[in-house]
């Protein structure tokens, strides 16, 4: 079984909530968001679709719009 991360199941705080807005907004990939924050990548997503944060990167585009 996999270790649990060491902010698992605490309440989200205003600060863990403006934390994670700054590392998206910065273009942070997802897991090295939990990681820093010592959460799990699905409490991530959960807790950015609760406060309307978007996740997707910024600077790449989208798959198959590549020219070749």
């Amino acid at each position: 079984m996999a270790k649990k991360p060491p902010n698992s199941g605490k309440q989200w705080t205003e600060t863990d909530v403006n934390k994670l807005e700054k590392l998206a907004d910065g273009n942070t990939p997802t897991r090295i968001i939990a990681l820093k924050m010592g959460r799990s990548v699905d409490s991530i997503y959960s807790k950015a679709s609760d406060e309307n944060i978007d996740l997707s990167p910024t600077n790449q585009s989208p798959y198959g719009t590549k020219k070749r």
